[in-house]
């Protein structure tokens, strides 16, 4: 017998699946993919000695959410390598601005706005577990760590303006190329939150990357989940949510189009107006390229960066962030760019290195995207073209064949707005709860949104957990903790005693 079902296993679903099962319950997983995974699969394109992340490549939430906090990917074998320097943005005349992780370093290296740079993130740093846990939550209880949220709502606000706080062109363009992380409208609340998250983050648990690959990630995540009794069934795409059959509870880790296509003709009229009125933002096209040689970056700086933000100056990244987001191609569009083995050498191999990009575009955007990458990285990287041994590019438009959750392109499932960052995806207490009977939401389309964190697929599972099983902690994450093949008791909670319980989480 199943007690849970859960559709796509993305990094959402895979975390709900683990909470469920450490939770003693039986699990079953359907993926329409061949591999699991989602947005963490690695895969050789064009050498089979050389792999290539096919979604995302560099995990800051990965070592910082409370949900991996607690699951310990280094303990299970998962190295999180840290680039020396997290990120960088080169500039015009080849100077360039760097994150490195001690905020002392880069703060040294931006002059003037050094100052400036240490007052905005060193208060976050220094509470940088409350942050994260707040901007990673449901959005629906009191902050556990009362001060961080005030520091954090004390820098939101101004950072959301459309005037700089700092003096020179490299202070600003560091931080507005992790505000464009957000994918849509320049200034905003949610690209300020979204700023200030990730730039802390460089300096305190960092923007690592796997060894070997995001896969590695989806692979222990697996791992875990057949070790306590769960099932794994690949290439089944399930149409409709009949075909589930009697199993009492389903998570669907799927964006709000999808669950429509699943069950639309059993829900509300309201909630189905809800889901049919989501909106999505901006797409993504990514462009793969195999290489003989590193980036040849015109300042070696850049050259040590596990991430590069190619968009120019403060103006010019608002200019091409604000046209993507009306729906108006740029020539010159944003990209990051990530060169894996300037991190993990094992990722080059005879000589051979892969390259990952993506370039903001307007959601459904049908360019080819690897001229308009190329370019890119040619501008800033003179003879990076004679390097390329070969190269694949994904529009937007076909994105969403690879994840049907990418609507457009659009791989954060749904515009990070104001109004759709605390209604994701419709105004409800708990919005992962569906009005149909024992089905949730998992997806990113819910709290609290996009990135490889885990955290909307826990959330979802300790939901259910507590509304049908009367569990209102949450199970033990951590390597070795409870016992493998699943529920043998007939009740949920096998894998969790009085004295090995953790901090509550409820919803």
């Amino acid at each position: 017998m199943t007690d849970a079902a859960i559709v796509g296993t993305g990094p959402n679903g895979l975390a709900a699946a683990v909470t469920l099962a450490r939770a003693g319950l039986r699990v079953a997983l359907f993926e329409k993919a061949d591999t699991p995974g989602g947005g963490l699969r690695t895969a050789p394109l064009f050498d089979r000695d050389v792999t290539h992340d096919l979604c995302s490549a560099v995990h800051p939430m990965a070592a910082a959410s409370r949900f991996f906090r607690r699951f310990d990917l280094p303990a299970r074998g998962v190295r999180l390598l840290q680039p020396a320097v997290p990120y960088a943005h080169p500039l015009p005349g080849g100077r360039a601005a760097a994150a490195w992780r001690g905020l002392a370093r880069t703060a040294g290296h931006l002059g003037a706005d050094g100052p400036r740079w240490r007052q905005l993130m060193e208060p976050l740093a220094d509470r940088s577990e409350g942050v994260v846990d707040l901007l990673l939550s449901g959005q629906r209880t009191v902050p556990r760590d009362p001060l961080a949220a005030l520091r954090l709502a004390l820098r939101v606000p101004a950072q959301a303006t459309g005037r700089s706080r700092f003096a020179t062109e490299e202070a600003e363009a560091l931080l507005t190329g992790v505000a464009a992380h957000a994918v849509g409208r320049l200034p905003s609340l949610p690209a300020a939150a979204i700023a200030l998250l990730l730039g802390h983050l460089a300096h305190s648990t960092g923007w690592p990357l796997p060894q070997g690959g995001s896969g590695r990630i989806a692979e222990v995540m697996i791992a875990d989940i057949t070790a306590h009794g769960g099932t794994l069934h690949t290439g089944h795409h399930v149409r409709d949510l009949a075909e589930l059959g009697d199993i009492p509870l389903v998570l669907l880790d799927v964006g709000p189009r999808e669950f429509l296509a699943l069950a639309g003709h059993r829900l509300p009229a309201r909630y189905r107006r809800a889901l049919e009125r989501y909106r999505y933002g901006p797409g993504a096209a990514k462009a793969d390229f195999l290489v003989s040689a590193p980036i040849p970056w015109r300042n070696p700086l850049v050259g040590r960066a596990g991430t590069v933000h190619l968009g120019g100056t403060r103006a010019d990244i608002l200019r091409q962030e604000n046209a993507t987001a009306a729906g108006r191609p740029v020539p010159d569009p944003f990209v990051l760019v990530v060169d894996p083995a300037v991190t993990d050498p094992s990722r080059e191999a005879g000589g051979r290195r892969p390259v990952w990009a993506y370039a903001h575009v307007p959601n459904g955007d049908t360019r080819d995207p690897v001229e308009l990458v190329r370019r890119r990285i040619e501008e800033y990287a003179p003879g990076f073209t004679d390097t390329v041994v070969a190269a694949r590019g994904i529009p937007a438009a076909a994105y969403e064949t690879y994840n049907p959750n990418y609507t457009g392109g659009d791989i954060g499932a749904g515009a990070l707005t104001l109004r759709q960052s605390l209604a994701r995806p419709a105004a409800r207490w708990n919005p992962y709860r569906t009005p149909l009977p024992g089905v949730y939401l998992c997806s990113a389309a819910t709290p609290p949104g996009p990135s490889v964190h885990g955290m909307c697929g826990h959330l979802a599972a300790l939901s259910a957990l507590r509304h049908h099983h009367g569990l209102r902690r949450s199970p033990d994450l951590s390597p070795g903790s409870g016992r493998a093949g699943g529920r043998t008791d007939g009740g949920a909670g096998g894998t969790e005693t009085g004295k090995k319980r953790k901090e509550e989480e409820t919803i």
